[in-house]
């Protein structure tokens, strides 16, 4: 398995892996359940370290597919930024969720009050993750792009190669 390969198959984890984690940290707090609360903290912790690889890999993935015929490297740009501050946003929700860890085995009395903090920084986690997410799917799979999506940051030099392939894609579609 290449880089590129371990990339694609492993970005999907921080997305679902923090979800998962919201749901089980959400469940833990609504019935007071520290051990559940616990889990849910380790899985953060496990989606930060997880993370590290997956940048890591993210420019080999880059140079396999920038020159690849209706790719959009505004895309590619535009994933790399947003993931770029996702992954400061990940080491900090992992950083907070083993202090926060340690403030509930050590039962101090602010640990609630960082759970709370751990379940915003989840929520904003998640939601960067989930962009950064469907902006790298927009890379190869020009079905689910749009224009605006492209043009992020007011960019409007779109590659002609690139608007010529979706349009081809779209008289495709709809001679089916």
């Amino acid at each position: 398995m290449d880089a590129t390969h371990f990339h694609l198959v492993l970005s999907h984890f921080p997305i679902v892996g923090t979800f998962v984690g919201m749901g089980i940290l959400a469940y833990g707090q609504f019935f007071k359940n520290i051990e559940i609360q616990k889990v849910a903290l380790a899985t953060f912790i496990l989606m930060a370290i997880l993370t590290i690889p997956i940048f890591l890999t993210g420019e080999e993935a880059e140079e396999t597919v920038e020159h690849v015929a209706g790719i959009s490297e505004q895309l590619i740009e535009n994933h790399e930024e947003l993931a770029e501050k996702s992954v400061w946003l990940m080491g900090f929700l992992g950083v907070l969720s083993l202090l926060n860890l340690f403030t509930i085995i050590k039962k101090y009395s602010f640990a609630k009050s960082i759970t709370i903090v751990s379940v915003i920084t989840s929520v904003l986690t998640f939601g960067f993750f989930a962009q950064v997410g469907n902006l790298g799917g927009q890379i190869r799979h020009s079905e689910i792009r749009t224009e605006s999506n492209i043009l992020q940051k007011g960019n409007k030099n779109i590659d002609k190669r690139e608007r010529e392939h979706d349009e081809d894609r779209e008289r495709e579609h709809d001679d089916d």
